[in-house]
């Protein structure tokens, strides 16, 4: 009996230090995260939750501020393509409503470049613009769905290269 008591401990041991781990990398992506934003943004334009995003859905303008071929591999359903290098704001305002009062998300990779667009936005008399925080890693992170080109549900997410997708801990991540 004192062998099998042994091997369970040991079972609840391993369980204990993978659980430990996982709570471990959680955070320390958290921090990352964080600090990351921090360094990048000027903090001009207020941050909304996915879980938010995921509550209004339906009602809001998703813009993706990330480039094409990151866009196509994968988005979040009814976002459209703006771009971030290329981006127009006249060739924006096509797709945006006449009130300039209706909610506004910004997202790419992580929320760096989409807080650009997002001031570019607000800068234009656009007066409900939000920046989604953790952009579409932090999305998938949190098992919302993606969709590939097609419009199909996909776990491909365009990472632009292998630092960057530390931050992607769910999905697979593609580089270009």
């Amino acid at each position: 009996m004192m062998v099998e008591d042994a091997v369970n401990l040991t079972s609840k041991m391993k369980k204990f230090f993978l659980f430990f781990l996982f709570l471990s990398s959680i955070s320390f992506s958290q921090v990352n995260l964080e600090k990351l934003l921090n360094k990048w943004n000027k903090g001009n334009v207020p941050y909304i939750s996915v879980e938010k995003l995921a509550s209004l859905e339906s009602t809001v303008i998703i813009l993706d501020a990330r480039e094409r071929r990151e866009y196509n591999v994968s988005h979040i359903k009814n976002a459209f393509f703006v771009g971030y290098e290329k981006f127009n704001l006249k060739d924006v305002k096509k797709i945006l409503p006449q009130n300039k009062n209706k909610k506004i998300i910004v997202y790419c990779s992580l929320g760096i470049r989409s807080e650009t667009v997002a001031d570019k936005l607000i800068n234009a008399g656009y007066t409900n613009v939000y920046n989604l925080y953790g952009g579409i890693f932090e999305w998938k992170n949190k098992n919302f769905q993606i969709i590939d080109s097609l419009g199909k549900p996909t776990e491909n997410v365009h990472t632009v290269d292998r630092n960057w997708s530390k931050l992607l801990t769910k999905g697979q991540k593609i580089y270009e």
